[in-house]
């Protein structure tokens, strides 16, 4: 038995000297891994589809992963999980790097937040000159980009959709838009998430609701629009710039071109008048036909020009712990030279 017993615990000792040697290995040598990856319809990548690249990535990469995206059409249901952190998505070209899947609540067993095209929950997450698409139509809610990840950064990208195109999810999440296009029908930028959308030009397609923010209650920032230019196609008679899909719904809008198309009121309470009393919802120095300050819902409000100093990217995205590397200025990837095609 004693013999027995200790040819048990020689075994185990191998085993955990095993496990300590792999796990050493992987922490010691990150050179032994990929990091860069081509995705290609014609075959000229590593892969030819985006989700196999995302399922060869290594977890918690110790280098940030690049996976450059070729012009072709990807007709699939991508997901990055909370796992893949530090990833960047590189297309070649806005217009003809597109990320597309045609999912609507209602269809089968899915849900508005089963629907999505593409859902990203991997922490510090980049993407440039990409479109995501819901080509579902105006069938419902169908999600084009779900993301729930922070530190997250959207560069010259577009968001095709109706209904519930873009869900910034993630309690705790910060999401930054630069230079983005959006489009959409119904509450098609919603969620709890802060995020700011700096420069986009934003479409809204018929007589509906921009936003449907959710912001969790006791945050200072919810959604933001600096610089925005916001449009209305023809046959949206009556636009709303948004409304609370809960309580203690924030979005302000700050030097944003406004189409003649938004109401006078400017905000909808979604048909309850306790939310009144919990939102936030404010605009500075708009401009265009629909920019109506002294016609604004009581409710709402213009920001003073002290108020409006409080509404920086730095601000909004203040660190929680800087002493974290990168957590107080990893947004300003973003004025850094842009990625380039590789042999470009």
């Amino acid at each position: 038995m004693k013999r027995y017993r200790k040819s048990i615990h020689s075994c185990i000792w191998v085993l955990l000297v095993m496990v300590v040697q792999h796990v050493a290995a992987q922490t010691s040598n990150p050179h032994q891994y990929k990091y860069t990856f081509t995705v290609a319809k014609d075959g000229s990548g590593d892969f030819k589809y985006i989700q196999d690249a995302i399922d060869a990535m290594r977890v918690y990469p110790l280098a940030p992963i690049t996976l450059y995206i070729k012009n072709g059409v990807y007709n699939e249901k991508i997901e990055l999980p909370a796992n893949n952190t530090d990833v960047n998505f590189i297309g070649e070209n806005a217009d003809s790097t597109i990320i597309t899947f045609n999912d609507y609540s209602g269809r089968g067993r899915l849900t508005t937040f089963t629907s999505f095209t593409a859902k990203i929950s991997g922490n510090r997450f980049y993407a440039q000159n990409i479109t995501f698409a819901n080509s579902a139509g105006r069938v419902g809610q169908a999600v084009a980009l779900y993301i729930d990840a922070d530190k997250a950064v959207f560069k010259n990208c577009k968001f095709l959709g109706d209904q519930d195109t873009i869900f910034a999810a993630g309690e705790t999440a910060r999401q930054l838009f630069v230079d983005c296009y959006i489009e959409g029908t119904t509450d098609f930028i919603f969620g709890p998430a802060t995020a700011v959308f700096l420069r986009c030009t934003i479409l809204e397609k018929s007589a509906s609701y921009i936003t449907a923010a959710s912001t969790t209650p006791g945050k200072r920032f919810g959604f933001v629009f600096l610089d925005c230019k916001i449009k209305a196609a023809p046959e949206a008679a009556k636009v709303y710039l948004g409304r609370p899909w809960r309580a203690h719904a924030k979005t302000v809008l700050l030097r944003c071109e406004l189409p003649e198309q938004i109401v006078a009121a400017g905000w909808n309470n979604w048909g309850n008048i306790e939310n009144e009393k919990t939102v936030l919802y404010a605009e500075y120095k708009n401009m265009g036909g629909g920019a109506r300050p002294a016609a604004r819902a009581a409710w709402s409000r213009q920001l003073t020009d002290k108020e409006a100093e409080q509404y920086t990217i730095d601000q909004i995205f203040a660190a929680r712990n800087a002493g974290i590397p990168g957590e107080k200025d990893w947004f300003k990837q973003t004025k850094l030279k842009p990625f380039l095609w590789p042999g470009k």
